[in-house]
């Protein structure tokens, strides 16, 4: 199944890959053996309601290689339609899985994106917890659109350091746009969209202790930290999300889809 195609579910629009944390790790070691460049999207609700608004993130998750459902919400729904093999996969904690997966395999890491200092804490975390890790390089860009010739030295950069993944954190949905368009330019590294693991990680943000994480809470977690920038995606686009995705449910509309051809995205 892995080797060309994922089965996937449609949710309010957006194609949700079903799958586990553990297949993403399969299926990394699968894509290792073509060398191409491959865009992974870690959606959420608030992702799922802007590209109902934002064409080219639409068309960023319609071309990336997986969508894999972060947000508790998205696999309560896909349960709910009797979907019973997809589970959560969020960017902390896949970047996490992957590193220690990495360092019997060689895999080298990039990092792109997160505010100045960020990417060099991230990178002091890792090494001191998975020692021998492999860093290919970073780069934080500045906070104003990049010149052609700026983003040219970027992607050269990127394929220079020949990385196996650039873990990108431009928050959505710019690094979603930034992958989507940079498909082809980075030396056959797979891209992950990873937002806030970059703060999580450089120690800037606290994540939910792990009883709210398995509970479903990590959103009332994340209010109550940051409740002037949240409270419109957690008290208005969360309800809304919940009413037309039931809604969705109701009329059976969401189901297990014939499996993405990802490899011609």
């Amino acid at each position: 199944m892995f080797k060309d195609q994922i089965p996937f579910t449609r949710i309010l629009g957006t194609p949700v890959a079903i799958i586990s944390l553990d297949r993403v790790l399969t299926l990394f070691e699968t894509w290792m053996a073509d060398r191409c460049d491959r865009v992974v999207i870690f959606r959420d609700v608030h992702g799922v309601m802007r590209a109902r608004i934002d064409a080219k993130l639409r068309r960023a998750h319609e071309m990336s290689d997986l969508m894999a459902p972060d947000g508790v919400p998205l696999v309560a729904i896909a349960r709910l339609a009797g979907i019973a093999d997809i589970s959560r996969v969020c960017g902390p904690d896949l970047l996490a899985a992957t590193c220690q997966r990495g360092l019997s395999l060689g895999w080298r890491h990039y990092f792109l994106g997160g505010a100045p200092g960020a990417a060099e804490s991230v990178i002091a975390h890792l090494n001191k917890k998975y020692p021998g890790i492999a860093i290919a390089g970073f780069y934080c860009p500045p906070f104003r659109p990049l010149s052609p010739n700026e983003d040219a030295l970027v992607c050269e950069d990127i394929r220079a350091a020949r990385p196996d993944f650039v873990w990108v954190g431009l928050g959505t949905p710019k690094q979603e746009i930034w992958m989507h368009e940079h498909r082809g330019r980075c030396g056959g590294a797979i891209m992950l969209g990873i937002g806030a693991a970059f703060d999580i990680y450089a120690g800037a943000v606290s994540r939910a202790p792990k009883w709210m994480q398995r509970c479903g809470l990590e959103w009332l977690f994340r209010l109550i930290h940051e409740p002037r920038r949240l409270w419109r995606r957690y008290l208005i686009l969360a309800p809304l999300f919940i009413f037309l995705a039931l809604g969705e449910l109701i009329r059976g509309r969401i189901t297990v889809s014939a499996v993405r051809p990802m490899s011609q995205n």
